[in-house]
């Protein structure tokens, strides 16, 4: 029984030992062997491997991509131009040994590395170019600079940095407040200038209508005009060609017309001697005998 116990208690031991011994390399990872702190060796290839258990450490760096943003700072350009850039970085490291040796087993001393190196190449690289280069086509010149000088300074730390990125450019506040009192100023200026010219060409307008109004209806009067006289002309003509041809008739249905103007309100009162041009027709019709 007491045999059973200790095999048990030996087995036991010896699968602790064992998944002591082993660990696995994710495909994503890349692991340093390190011995009371001293570096034994590098395992780059996924898979299971094996360590010294209790005396052994395993340390494991991420393989991929990684990225660094570097906080915004302002730059002066080589046309003495101020800009804020705000840049990110991506890397990955190459050599976990050297990585472990020169910042240490996270990637926090990596960070505080880049951050002076991109600072600097930044301000040197951008201080010889300007605003025009830094905002055209080509930026990816000046970048693959700034890239190839960040990775030469880099690569003593184990990384190899594939991507330096300019994530925006913008003007210090001052200067963009400057810029854009300047540009309201420009366009009230232009609006007052459209205003202007509208108010001008409105006026044009309307002096053209209005000259025109005046020489329509300056014509149409004299259109009126005209075919007012050739009415009366022609009305004249027509009572001379009716006086000619009954006169004695004209001048009964010219007295007639006369008595309604006079008597046409119903209430007007005339003395008139019998005897008169105005009931000579009266008499007339009394002098005549009276029909049978």
């Amino acid at each position: 029984m007491n045999r059973l116990i200790v095999l048990g208690g030996v087995a036991v031991a010896l699968l602790f030992v064992a998944a002591s011994s082993l660990f696995a390399v994710h495909q994503t990872q890349q692991v340093l062997i390190t011995q009371f702190g001293q570096p034994i060796r590098v395992v780059q290839t996924p898979g299971l491997n094996w360590k010294v258990p209790f005396i052994q450490t395993v340390i494991g760096f991420d393989r991929r991509l990684l990225d660094f943003d570097a906080p915004g700072q302002e730059v002066i350009l080589g046309d003495q131009r101020r800009i804020v850039v705000d840049t990110f970085t991506r890397y990955r490291i190459t050599d976990p040994l050297r990585f472990y040796q020169t910042v240490g087993a996270t990637e926090a001393g990596i960070r505080l590395r880049l951050s002076p190196i991109v600072s600097s190449t930044l301000r040197n690289t951008l201080g010889s170019e300007p605003l025009l280069s830094v905002l055209s086509a080509d930026r990816a010149r000046i970048m693959g600079e700034i890239r190839a000088k960040v990775n030469n300074e880099a690569r003593s730390f184990g990384i190899e940095v594939t991507d330096v990125r300019i994530r925006r450019a913008d003007l210090p506040e001052e200067n963009t407040q400057a810029i854009l009192s300047r540009m309201q100023s420009e366009r009230e200026r232009v609006a007052r200038e459209q205003r202007a010219e509208g108010a001008e060409q409105a006026q044009r307008i309307r002096a053209s209508a209005e000259r025109d109004r005046t020489v329509l209806l300056a014509e149409a009067q004299s259109r009126a005009e005209a075919l007012r006289g050739e009415g009366e002309q022609t009305a004249i003509r027509i009572f001379a060609e009716a006086f000619e041809k009954d006169p004695e008739f004209f001048q009964f249905w010219r007295t007639m017309q006369a008595w309604r103007e006079a008597f046409s309100d119903g209430e007007s009162r005339m003395l008139l001697s019998p005897e008169g041009d105005f009931f000579r027709y009266f008499r007339n019709l009394a002098a005549q005998p009276a029909p049978q």
